[in-house]
């Protein structure tokens, strides 16, 4: 099909994404105008109408569904190109675009960043952190290369590889340091503070006490388990963080760290990447240097 370009076909997959030529047209950092008329020339060359323009939002049309289904294989092969020519090295260099769980980055990254560096001086390492399904999304269509997050994923396109395992903790008021530690059933019966919807700590935790996502609970969500930790700290209630993040989040917060009773509640913190990644073999080698870094974790 002659005049199509791959500039235009990451346009529209950011047009498609975004549905908002602006918010798209950032994502790009391009002008509004510019992106717009690369747009309708992409609809010039094929005959037809891919967005369906409204007010303030732009839809895909039947055929830019299809289209964008196309769209994402190609731009994820073109990735792939340029991987496999990095996969030929014998040591890893250039860019590793890292995903990684807001329940995760903060007490693991200071831990790895050092390690990795060092191992592969010419690394350029870029970090991405948002939640687990978005990390998986981006994943599929090759915007990352890899991710930590908590097994299991259970995605047959992904290879998993576990890098540690940790035990939740009980994070209650100063004043309730002595009391005896709840079980699961008693905890049910507590003004339970958790991580809001899309977090997969929470449905871990909500796991653990046998309670369902998405039933009406007496308690408050919040974004990040430093938010939890200090709503503890000011009486409102209790809540679940995982080990890792036990030093970091109550240095300066008036709450009581408890451990349960075997068997405690705990997660698989591992690395996921697609099998097709030309990178596969260097990245099993990452995820023994993560792995031997976690370590030093309290």
């Amino acid at each position: 099909m002659n005049g199509l370009t791959l500039k235009q076909l990451r346009y529209f997959e950011a047009v498609a994404r975004q549905q908002h030529f602006g918010r798209a047209a950032e994502v790009c950092a391009i002008s509004q105008p510019a992106l717009s008329m690369q747009i309708k020339e992409l609809e010039q060359i094929l005959g037809t109408k891919l967005f369906e323009r409204q007010a303030r939002t732009v839809q895909l049309t039947g055929f830019g569904e299809e289209f964008s289904r196309r769209v994402r294989d190609i731009l994820r092969a073109v990735e792939e190109l340029g991987t496999l020519a990095r996969a030929t090295g014998d040591v890893m260099s250039g860019r590793l675009r890292l995903g990684i769980i807001p329940t995760i980055a903060p007490y693991l990254l200071p831990k790895i960043i050092g390690h990795l560096t060092y191992a592969f001086p010419d690394l350029d390492l870029q970090i991405r952190e948002t939640l687990t399904p978005r990390l998986l999304v981006e994943l599929a269509e090759g915007k990352i290369d890899t991710a930590i997050v908590a097994l299991p994923v259970s995605e047959p396109a992904f290879t998993e590889v576990p890098l540690f395992h940790e035990e939740f903790v009980l994070i209650r008021p100063a004043e309730d340091a002595e009391k005896p530690v709840p079980n699961a059933e008693t905890l049910r019966e507590m003004r339970l503070l958790l991580l809001e919807e899309g977090h997969c700590f929470r449905d871990q935790a909500l796991a653990f006490c046998n309670l369902r996502s998405g039933l009406p609970r007496d308690g408050l969500d919040g974004s990040a388990l430093s938010t939890l930790v200090q709503m503890v700290g000011a009486g409102i209630g209790v809540t679940l963080i995982p080990d890792m993040a036990v030093r970091v989040e109550t240095s300066a917060a008036q709450v009581s760290v408890a451990r349960f009773d075997a068997p405690a509640p705990t997660r698989t913190v591992g690395m996921i990447w697609r099998k097709s990644n030309p990178l596969a073999d260097h990245l099993t080698k990452v995820s023994e240097i993560v792995k031997e870094a976690s370590c030093d974790l309290p």
